[in-house]
């Protein structure tokens, strides 16, 4: 999902079951982006259901309260940043940062600016259900996961213990993580963070233990209680080189990023972005709203605002 690394997943929204690995539309522009004398803005949203409630919020807002004019446009985390810088979007709500990125397009051409930290802290990590480490609690220390290899291992991992990922767009140190602490797992992907959900769901109902790449925020650790692994330290840079990293995720403050051009001309839409600031109780709230009840984004995000007009309110210009 999204660069989940720290070098580095309805109407108008795409639907829970849109997976990250969906068809990249950086070369579809918005039929609104740039639009002259249309008071619109044109939102990226990714297709974990984080974003997703980030975007159907500012959205609903945007349009209720502000008058505007709301498109949104699918694009896989990388290929994002180009659109935006190319003005194919105007704000991407959710990014858990990508280096290299923001030299080319913040530091170096100035097409993209930071547009504030969205209020919520980011972190991946190896998981394995709760019942399981209490159970197993040596489990929790990656030292010990070969011993529990033959209890992880599924038909589609080959033999050894299964990793699973979600999507393969998702940018992860997951396959470097396993060669260079020389671990007997195959890393799986289960197609996309709602496969994934499913696949997580079938195994806690049937008690069954399963090792998995998952990340915070998100509304499923209320359903399914998980307890980290404690993968070697995170030192700073110990990240730099894909092939080499042998450490665990960080915890990244989640960004947002707005077109310069909007940034500077995007008049009450640009300034509500920039203050569009919330808590990782928030987003889990609107994520489960969507996710778990089915609510679409719009009804999800009325409810949301129905009842946080006190937090909404200090966002608007």
């Amino acid at each position: 999902m999204r660069t989940r690394t720290g070098t580095v997943a309805a109407a108008g929204l795409l639907a829970l079951t849109t997976g990250c690995g969906a068809a990249d539309m950086t070369q579809q522009a918005s039929p609104f982006a740039g639009a002259q004398g249309t008071k619109s803005v044109t939102l990226s949203v990714q297709s974990w259901v984080g974003a997703q409630a980030n975007v159907a919020v500012a959205r609903y807002l945007l349009e209720h309260e502000l008058g505007y004019r709301v498109d949104t446009v699918q694009i896989d985390e990388v290929p994002a940043w180009d659109a935006l810088s190319q003005g194919r979007v105007d704000a991407l709500l959710e990014d858990w940062g990508h280096p290299e990125e923001e030299q080319r397009y913040v530091e170096d051409k100035k097409t993209i600016v930071n547009g504030g930290g969205l209020g919520v802290t980011g972190h991946i990590g190896w998981y394995v259900p709760t019942y399981f480490a209490k159970q197993h609690p040596d489990v929790t220390d990656w030292k010990n996961l070969d011993k529990y290899a033959d209890e992880f291992r599924t038909p589609e991992s080959g033999g050894k213990g299964q990793l699973m990922d979600g999507s393969p767009s998702y940018v992860t140190n997951d396959k470097a993580l396993v060669k260079n602490l020389k671990l007997d797992y195959q890393v799986v992907f289960a197609g996309s963070e709602a496969a994934q959900i499913t696949q997580i769901k079938q195994f806690a109902k049937e008690k069954k233990p399963f090792l998995t790449y998952w990340y915070s925020p998100q509304w499923l650790f209320r359903k399914v209680p998980m307890t980290e692994v404690k993968l070697p330290a995170y030192e700073e840079g110990c990240d730099a080189d894909p092939a080499a990293v042998a450490c665990a995720y960080p915890h990244t403050p989640l960004q947002k990023y707005l077109n310069a051009d909007f940034a500077r001309d995007g008049g009450e839409a640009a300034a509500f972005l920039k203050k569009f600031r919330w808590t990782t109780e928030d987003q889990n709230a609107v994520s489960l709203m969507i996710a778990e009840q089915r609510l679409t984004p719009e009804e999800a995000a009325r409810k949301w605002v129905d009842s946080h007009e006190s937090t909404w309110r200090a966002w608007l210009p």
